[in-house]
């Protein structure tokens, strides 16, 4: 309602009541206008019914809500059923052109601008993360790996001769098959093991960039986010090379923005070397649903080249999702979440320490920060993806001295789940204790109603704490 919407109503109830709705109702635009203009997530989370009104707002500017529309174009935004319209908010023509997924939509100004405040209140989440010289980013209605293959598409066209991807290993088939699916052969650089700790082989690295030559190389393809007992690759290291030899740089930065320490490397890269574009998962990241990424980088131009490479318009989907999700947290909200990870992190530290020293296990010492989710990794695991062939796979090396076991404290975890987690672990490794018996007497191989990936734990065998600095 308008102002003149409001003095109509005067007519038919008092005054003064009408007045109060104006000023309860100028308190919800105030909250908008501010958004606006400014661009930035609120430092509290929005209520509800603020976030309902700005969303209605938004979807009667695109043409598929005017009254009276009359569209006889192919792609007039028509949908069958009420269900579906009100579920995506009747935000129904989805983002950008056909030319590029940030452009604007004449016939969708609403989605467009919800296309476009998402995109800066991400830019001012990555920054209030850690990375503050990041320049640009955007949505992309992908998931992790596909965004990296977006973003190696973008390269061939800078890089003609290129036919390489230097990779160091890290144990994940997604961003193994985006350098596959985007026709470039991946270079693979095993790790060194440092104590406990698999780290980036910096000599193997710069040896190759000399052996293959750095106008036949694409890019490096590091990784911050990773499962232990690999840590975060040496990105300042990779960056200061990619910068002396004039190689692009992309990070896969999956699970990192809600990790102080990856979001840090990312910053420090930049700022000594050469860091093209890094990417990041929307759901592990911002508890949402699976199906998008974010796109950053510290050079404005390249981050639109990507977003011109997306060929066709996408779905608004995750930009609705996520916008909500910060809306509704607030700045606040989601520092506070980051900082509810960390206290987890310690807790569940100390509750796997002691679980482990119950059954005579120890913690492997991994310093850097670590977001995988729990599995068990057996020794001598074979997989072949997309025709090459990794041994001791999901180990990130091929002879990783023992088997092991990991568990993680990622964002929105909570005491109870640790509690829990712990509590059937325990039940687990009193049911293996008991089979490990029956093995020595008997021979007896096989595991009866116990099944924790086929108990790959063994007696030399160590539990694994995901990461051991306060400071992740």
């Amino acid at each position: 309602m308008n102002r003149e919407s409001f003095a109509a109503g005067e007519r038919l109830v008092s005054p003064a009541y009408v007045r109060q709705g104006c000023e309860a109702r100028r308190s919800h635009e105030h909250l908008i206008r501010l958004l606006l203009e400014k661009g930035k997530c609120p430092e509290n989370g929005w209520d509800e019914s603020t976030l309902e009104l700005f969303l209605h707002e938004l979807a009667i500017m695109d043409s598929n809500n005017f009254l009276g529309n009359c569209g006889v174009g192919e792609r007039e935004g028509r949908v069958a059923s009420a269900l579906v319209a009100r579920r995506h908010y009747r935000f129904i023509h989805g983002i950008g052109r056909s030319g590029d997924i940030s452009a604007v939509q004449p016939k969708a100004a609403g989605s467009s601008l919800l296309n476009k405040i998402t995109n800066s209140l991400v830019l001012d989440i990555i920054k209030l993360a850690g990375v503050h010289t990041v320049a640009n980013c955007f949505v992309v209605p992908m998931a992790t790996g596909m965004s990296l293959t977006l973003c190696f598409l973008t390269l061939r066209h800078k890089r003609p001769k290129a036919k390489y991807i230097i990779w160091p290993r890290i144990d994940q088939k997604s961003c193994f098959k985006s350098m596959i699916t985007a026709g470039f052969e991946p270079v693979v650089i095993e790790n060194v093991l440092e104590g406990d700790e698999l780290r980036t082989d910096l000599k193997a690295v710069e040896a190759k960039v000399q052996e293959l030559g750095p106008d036949y190389i694409l890019c490096i393809h590091s990784t911050t986010s990773c499962f232990a007992p690999r840590v975060p690759d040496r990105l300042e290291e990779l960056a200061v090379i990619c910068a002396n030899y004039g190689i692009p740089h992309i990070v896969n930065n999956a699970y990192g923005v809600q990790s102080s320490k990856c979001m840090h490397l990312i910053q420090q890269g930049a700022r000594v070397g050469r860091i093209d574009a890094f990417v990041q998962s929307l759901d592990k990241n911002f508890m949402v649903p699976v199906g998008g990424a974010i796109i950053a980088g510290f050079n404005d131009s390249f981050i639109q080249e990507i977003s011109k490479m997306y060929p066709g318009r996408a779905s608004a989907s995750p930009s609705l999702d996520v916008l909500i999700t910060l809306l509704s947290l607030g700045s606040n909200g989601y520092k506070k979440l980051l900082k509810e990870r960390k206290e987890m992190f310690s807790y569940l530290s100390n509750q796997i320490k002691k679980l482990s020293e119950a059954y005579n296990e120890r913690l492997l010492h991994i310093k850097l920060v670590n977001l995988s989710s729990f599995r068990v990794v057996p020794l001598g695991s074979v997989q072949t993806v997309s025709g090459y062939t990794f041994r001791g796979f999901m180990s990130h090396t091929n002879n990783y001295p023992c088997a092991y076991l990991n568990a993680a404290s990622a964002i929105g975890m909570k005491m109870q789940d640790v509690d829990l987690f712990i509590k059937r672990l325990d039940k687990c490794l009193k049911a293996v204790r008991k089979e490990q018996s029956k093995e020595s007497d008997d021979n007896y191989d096989k595991t009866e109603d116990v099944d924790i990936e086929e108990m790959a734990l063994k007696p030399d065998n160590v539990l694994l704490d995901t990461y051991q600095d306060a400071s992740s």
